[in-house]
């Protein structure tokens, strides 16, 4: 298989909102992410933006463009979600105490499930950002036997 484009990670993926500055403005805030590129049109409406955290890379984009209008934010379509972001990090309670601060509602408190010596344990939290998009943050505790 060939190398992936420098700095980007083997899958990444887009997530759509109707305020798209707003959203990585909130994001950056909330979650940590960094913003690598923003490219603004000349009317500055949003038209591809990177953000990362560490080695995750996502791509914030506009709902519903003239060009795109199957691309939704949960928050248009009833809060549904057709997909959840799982990202690992160092520190879910200290992440999920920054989140909260900066209004993410947290869903799912930080917890460990433990799934067995021959598995592994993790500590995760679910939060939700202001237009519904579910984040599950993992800590991993504990790796697995074989």
């Amino acid at each position: 298989m060939k190398p992936t484009p420098l700095g980007w990670p083997r899958l990444s993926t887009a997530i759509f909102y109707t305020d798209g500055h707003a959203a990585i403005d909130w994001l950056c805030r909330a979650f940590g992410f960094e913003a690598r590129l923003v490219v603004k049109g000349d009317d500055g409406r949003l038209e591809h933006s990177e953000l990362t955290l560490d080695d995750a890379l996502i791509m914030v984009g506009v709902a519903a463009r003239e060009e795109t209008p199957y691309q939704s934010s949960p928050q248009s379509v009833g809060g549904a979600n057709t997909q959840t972001a799982c990202i690992h990090i160092d520190d879910v309670d200290g992440h999920c105490a920054r989140a909260r601060a900066a209004g993410a509602r947290i869903v799912r408190e930080p917890k460990t499930s433990d799934y067995g010596e021959d598995y592994w344990a993790d500590r995760t939290y679910e939060a939700v950002d202001p237009e519904g998009h579910h984040w599950y943050f993992i800590q991993r505790m504990r790796t697995g036997g074989t």
